[in-house]
């Protein structure tokens, strides 16, 4: 056994007791902190030695990494990340953050729900007027959660804490997953949180099947990654046969909700509304009609911000480190064909 160093580089600058988890792992581990915003803020020396990079969006070349053989990104979804030259390196092992981040996912996802099935935007431009309206019992009569149909498509790390949420509502849950002979979780799960088992939802349904869960949900949560095959997935068939009284969230990636047909279909209020925190382009321009339509939550993509974001990225990286140092397989594979 082998007593050399592994040299890691991490581009963001973690505080010291997150180091420490970190270094905890095994004494063989040296870690080389170099805050950076592009390539050249690290010099080739660093880069010609690093076994393992963690990084957001700093990529080296591959000529600049002849000894690299592990690239941990930060983010969950690294759809920008698609056609660096890194990514294409032989046997380079490519991981993603899924699973860190699904607790502050899960819970925007239910808090939106909440707010669109009880008016809440309403509410709150009831409250700027300073009005008591005489017909509230009727202008604010909810959709209750409790008992409705939600729709997850995408059932990742994400869509499965957002299923655990659910189900003490007594939520009939829909799935959509593009491999149903696997239910089971295969990335990271922070413990106690998600469906590593893959038992939560009341029935799964493959990709093919995404208009028959849209036409059946009362709720329509898009958590899927952007890939080749996702972009654009959902077009204005799919959103046709959503029910008048249902809404969407749409909160994964920007592109695979049709933007054009998506605005189109709330501007003729075929369906009652959405909660959009992603868009094909972002930031989202000041003169997009999405801003003003009323019976649309706009938020600047903040779905996945946290507090202990940091803390459960180290968690997750603190993981795959002891993987690696033990010769087990590293969580959250980057599969290229797949495109996450």
């Amino acid at each position: 056994m082998t007593d050399a160093p592994v040299n890691v580089i991490t581009t963001i600058p973690f505080a010291e007791p997150l180091m420490a988890k970190l270094q905890a792992v095994s004494p063989r581990l040296r870690f080389i902190v170099r805050p950076a915003r592009r390539p050249e803020d690290v010099e080739n020396e660093d880069w010609a030695n690093a076994e393992i990079i963690y990084t957001d969006r700093v990529l080296p070349l591959p000529t600049q990494t002849p000894k690299l053989k592990w690239l941990q990104f930060h983010y969950a979804g690294i759809d920008f990340a698609l056609d660096a030259p890194l990514l294409l390196k032989n046997d380079l092992m490519v991981t993603t953050l899924s699973g860190a981040a699904t607790p502050q996912m899960a819970e925007y996802a239910v808090m939106m729900m909440l707010a669109l099935g009880h008016d809440m935007h309403d509410i709150l431009a009831n409250q700027e007027k300073g009005e008591w309206p005489r017909d509230r019992w009727e202008r604010f009569a909810p959709r209750e959660l409790r008992g409705s149909t939600v729709g997850i498509i995408g059932y990742g790390s994400i869509g499965r804490e957002i299923a655990r949420l659910l189900r003490p509502w007594g939520v009939t849950i829909l799935a959509v997953k593009k491999d149903l002979r696997h239910p089971q979780d295969a990335g990271y799960c922070i413990p106690g949180l998600g469906d590593p088992n893959g038992d939560l939802f009341d029935r799964l349904y493959p990709v093919q099947a995404l208009k028959s869960v849209m036409a059946k949900s009362d709720y329509v949560v898009m958590v899927l990654p952007l890939s080749q095959d996702t972009r654009g997935l959902v077009g204005a068939e799919h959103l046709a046969v959503m029910k008048p009284t249902a809404f969407l969230l749409d909160m994964g990636r920007g592109g695979v909700v049709d933007q054009a047909a998506l605005l189109n279909a709330l501007q003729e209020r075929r369906f009652a509304g959405a909660a959009l925190d992603v868009f094909s382009e972002e930031p989202l321009p000041p003169g997009s009609p999405f801003w003003r339509l009323p019976n649309v939550i706009v938020s600047p993509h903040i779905g996945g911000i946290t507090l202990l974001y940091r803390e459960r990225a180290i968690a997750m990286f603190a993981e795959n480190l002891s993987r690696y140092m033990t010769g087990q397989t590293l969580l959250n594979l980057f599969d290229a064909k797949r495109g996450y």
